[in-house]
């Protein structure tokens, strides 16, 4: 499904060089978690393949269901089935968020030549969607992530994720400043989620996440790439370990 090929990446101002030759296979229905230090190009991977302003891809390649998506822009990796949960939801003041998703869904069903929903088929489908996340029908009506809680604001972009219904979901850090009980019922919406034509990329800090979201394929990425992949017992053993007998290992 997402294949990424010898994938070479700098900051587009600074000429810093983030990724040095990112391979990467996930097929379709897998789970793929990535983990390393902090600075070893985890979210910058994300970043680059949601297609975000303010990187340069000097080398390699990136094919999603057979097609190059690194000089698409980031709606048209949507229409594809390409979708990118942050690692900090941004708020966006003055837009409802009933209004943010019936846009952003019905806009990739036009680009799809999919009828658009009606106001009331929106309406039926979302609500019960955010009852299965246990979201509070209040939330549904204030502006997209304003004054929400973190686990509020994760939750909002798994609701996202369970509208849009992708084809490959990046998770960056999803769990990133979630509590066990918000964490846990983040969890539950993208397991409710995975399906044999659905992948996931979980880029995560810590192996408590892979607990409740169980990985096919674990990898380990530093200095850029990826140094080691392994079942879901590497990040048991990373949980034990840390990083430092792996990275002595790879150098």
């Amino acid at each position: 499904m997402l294949y990424i090929n010898n994938l070479n990446v700098e900051l587009e101002n600074e000429k810093k060089k983030i990724l040095n030759g990112v391979n990467l296979d996930i097929n379709a229905g897998e789970v793929h978690a990535i983990m390393g230090p902090n600075g070893s190009g985890k979210s910058t991977l994300s970043y680059v393949l949601s297609g975000k302003d303010g990187y340069r891809v000097t080398e390699g390649s990136a094919t999603f269901e057979g097609r190059e998506i690194l000089e698409l822009s980031p709606d048209e990796r949507a229409s594809l089935g390409l979708f990118l949960a942050f690692q900090y939801p941004v708020e966006i003041p003055g837009v409802g968020n009933m209004t943010f998703l019936r846009t952003a869904l019905n806009s990739q069903r036009k680009s799809r030549g999919v009828e658009e929903l009606s106001a009331a088929e929106f309406l039926k489908i979302v609500r019960e969607k955010a009852k299965n996340l246990k979201i509070d029908a209040e939330m549904l009506k204030r502006p997209v992530n304003v004054g929400f809680s973190g686990g509020e604001k994760k939750r909002n972009e798994i609701l996202q994720m369970a509208m849009l219904e992708p084809k490959m979901c990046i998770l960056d850090e999803t769990d990133s400043g979630l509590d066990v009980d918000a964490m846990k019922l983040v969890a539950e919406g993208v397991n409710a989620l995975r399906s044999k034509d659905r992948s996931f990329l979980v880029i995560t800090h810590y192996q408590r996440l892979l607990d409740h979201i169980v990985p096919d394929v674990v990898h380990i990425m530093a200095d850029g790439k990826i140094i080691k992949s392994g079942g879901a017992d590497l990040a048991l053993e990373v949980e034990n370990n840390g990083y430092s007998d792996l990275l002595a290992e790879y150098n």
